[in-house]
């Protein structure tokens, strides 16, 4: 099967901090992958490379084929992205701002692109309201939402259920599960373990910028081991 994202060695030093050190790993289309990793380990600054939003120190990635080091905005056309803060333009309403997005992005069937993610996301309501005076779990829904109106086959989500109640986190679990069930791929980061023991089909855990583990998660079962206490184990002996 091709590789939804392939990384090559991938280093990112910040002056005498490195963030990111001789990272290498590919994600397969059709897999729903998650990058773990405590606070500080570098997995904001891996799903920034790879989304053309810094430059790698060195290494280099192909995403969807595409070099992300030669054409970054070529990259961030074809994927959808989660950013870890959710931060839509305050001065636009919600649905505005799905219209900016699809303008952007040339969309067809606007309207009712954006209705269904309101829709599906329970929050029709919300829809007028500026952006600026939305709660937290709204914005996040917001940025879920634009991330995968123009659906694309590869979606990259950082922290993608940290400010939303349960009843939406199982919500949206699902959806990302049954959508890598239909063919497309999801790249996750996160520190929240549950979250990955529970969709993720492969893992990686980063600790110190380091990649500890690559694999399957059924591997992690198949030893006996719960993905927390791999976890702990693994980054421990880092």
């Amino acid at each position: 099967m091709a590789a939804a994202i392939d990384a090559v060695h991938l280093a990112k030093a910040y002056g005498p901090v490195q963030a990111v050190r001789d990272v290498s790993f590919t994600v397969e289309q059709g897999t729903l992958f998650g990058i773990l990793g405590p606070n500080g380990s570098g997995k904001t600054t891996m799903n920034r490379i790879l989304t053309g939003q810094i430059r790698p120190t060195s290494g280099g990635a192909r995403v969807l084929g595409v070099d992300v080091l030669g054409d970054p905005l070529k990259v961030r056309g074809l994927v959808g992205i989660v950013p870890e803060q959710e931060s839509p333009p305050s001065f636009l309403t919600a649905e505005e701002y799905l219209h900016f997005v699809a303008s952007i992005r040339h969309l067809d069937r606007v309207d009712g692109r954006c209705a269904a993610w309101f829709k599906r996301l329970e929050f029709e309501d919300k829809a007028n309201v500026l952006c600026k005076d939305l709660s937290r779990g709204t914005r996040q829904k917001l940025m879920i939402a634009q991330a995968f109106l123009h659906e694309p086959t590869l979606v990259l989500i950082d922290e993608p259920l940290i400010n939303l109640d349960p009843i939406m986190q199982r919500r949206v679990k699902d959806y990302l599960v049954s959508y890598v069930r239909a063919g497309n791929t999801v790249f996750i980061s996160t520190h929240i373990l549950e979250i990955a023991q529970g969709i993720c089909d492969r893992v990686g855990i980063l600790s110190q910028g380091s990649l500890c583990y690559e694999g399957p998660v059924q591997e992690i079962r198949d030893r006996g081991e719960n993905l927390e206490d791999f976890f702990m184990a693994c980054t421990a002996a880092a």
